[in-house]
């Protein structure tokens, strides 16, 4: 989850930026897919003439775009939307807590001028049109059925470096404590075509990096296909000159044989493989409603290691599920002592209104699910630093993304994803050293800690012994 945000959209036309129009701030909050949703709202209000604040004080409207996954979520995106009203703003509610609690906002927060659902996102110009003419808007469908394309206006948030490409929206899977299908609804899968369009604008942006996102990356097209088909949009994307194609979200059923293939043999799509596993034991994942991986998360994991060595693995786990003993939780435990991930993210259970698992019975104490997730945190802690320290002496490509202390830039390898993994902090020894930021540069990689990677450019010669290692 993003901490909240103000975010700034640059237009392509400034002197028709913002004449005569009110100017609107952004608050974001959650994951990247919503973040794609927010710089889409961005630049539909750019293209309408709006001024975008990176400043809530200089706003006379903010959008506040809400997480509404679990608990944590929502109490965040309560917390700024009070902190916002408390200043007197007027607030335009949009994403996942619009979308989850509706008109209840309206009634809850007489700042809240309007409301903006999941799939209702592409009519902010509208929505706040209306706002100034002094009404209480909701806009949000039952059922979100939209999904934006290259077509719709964008401004990117996320800096010179790296993109975010939304490839489907929504999810087909009802796994028991989840509630993304009732707040995204169903997946609907853009066209390749339409995602490489999108891909090549990116591309002429001067982007290093695309990061693929959907709620099951490894089912992309099976609703608009009749069957997956992730390999040829990577082989499809593969053609494009964008140094890193990073995947998120890859469900193991759909790492395939020709999946893996593509990510073997297309030489920009990096060996990451974000796994959302969530447990280990096949009594717990048959409660959770994924039955269909307990007998394939070892056999995955062998797999993906024996055709990709260097592959780097991250997985997200629920501890504390209903049910789940004390035996089942050692499961999951060794699990993680001999899977030797390279990143994991645990997290405690929260039973959601509306999903099935919030009506099973036997739920685990606070305490004891907290226990647990502590225990996971420090069996983990010391395989990732043992996984960080093999890279030391090595020259990597690291994409430079902002300054950090004044003999000092920061960025990241392909071992790290943007938010959830760590960084590399490159050494500069004099000030014509410095890297460009947005683009990627050879570091030799110096040190490590439990974390993150640091660094110095690497000369010449140093560059000429790597390559004639790897010979």
């Amino acid at each position: 989850m993003t901490k909240s945000e103000l975010l700034t959209a640059n237009p392509s036309n400034p002197d028709q930026f913002g004449k005569g129009k009110p100017s609107v701030a952004f608050a974001h909050l959650g994951c990247e897919k919503n973040r794609v949703d927010t710089e889409h709202m961005l630049g539909l209000l750019a293209e309408a003439g709006y001024g975008v604040s990176s400043n809530e004080s200089d706003a006379s409207v903010v959008v506040v775009n809400t997480c509404s996954f679990i608990q944590e979520a929502r109490e965040e995106s309560v917390r700024v939307l009070i902190d916002l009203a408390d200043q007197g703003k007027e607030l335009i509610i949009a994403g996942c807590l619009a979308q989850h609690f509706k008109e209840e906002l309206l009634e809850a927060i007489p700042e809240a001028k309007a409301i903006v659902g999941t799939g209702d996102y592409q009519h902010i110009v509208e929505v706040l049109e209306r706002v100034e003419l002094g009404e209480r808007v909701n806009k949000v469908s039952v059922n979100p059925t939209y999904v934006g394309d290259e077509n719709l206006p964008r401004y990117r948030t996320t800096g010179k470096g790296f993109a975010y490409l939304k490839i489907s929206e929504g999810c087909n899977y009802r796994c028991a404590f989840c509630i993304i299908p009732k707040l995204r609804g169903n997946q609907r899968s853009r066209s390749i075509e339409s995602i490489v369009a999108e891909a090549k604008q990116l591309a002429d942006q001067g982007i290093q990096e695309l990061i693929l996102i959907s709620q099951i990356t490894t089912n992309y097209g099976l609703d608009l296909y009749g069957r997956p088909r992730l390999a040829d949009l990577l082989h499809a994307l593969g053609e494009l000159e964008i140094p890193w194609i990073r995947v998120h979200y890859a469900y193991p059923t759909g790492l395939t044989k020709d999946v893996l293939a593509a990510f073997r043999e297309i030489p920009n799509v990096i060996p990451y493989f974000d796994l959302p596993l969530q447990h280990s034991h096949p009594e717990v994942l048959r409660a959770m409603n994924r039955p269909w991986q307990a007998e394939g998360n070892y056999l995955l994991l062998d797999r993906i290691r024996e055709e990709l060595p260097e592959a780097i693995l991250r997985t997200t786990l629920i501890v504390g599920f209903p049910g789940e003993t004390d035996s089942q939780f050692e499961h999951l435990a060794s699990f993680i002592e001999k899977q030797r991930f390279d990143h994991v993210g645990v997290f405690t259970f929260s039973a959601e209104e509306g999903t099935a698992a919030a009506e099973l019975p036997n739920h685990v104490d606070s305490n004891i699910a907290q226990a647990r997730k502590d225990k996971i945190i420090a069996l983990q802690q010391p395989i990732s630093q043992a996984l960080n320290s093999k890279w030391v002496g090595r020259i990597v490509d690291v994409l430079i993304e902002r300054e950090g202390s004044k003999n000092q830039m920061i960025g990241r390898c392909i071992r790290f994803s943007p938010d959830v993994d760590g960084e590399v902090f490159v050494d500069i020894k004099t000030a014509r050293d410095k890297p460009i930021l947005g683009k990627i540069t050879p570091v030799l990689i110096t040190g490590s800690d439990l974390y993150d990677l640091t660094g110095e450019l690497a000369g010449v010669g140093e560059m000429l012994v790597e390559l004639r290692n790897q010979s």
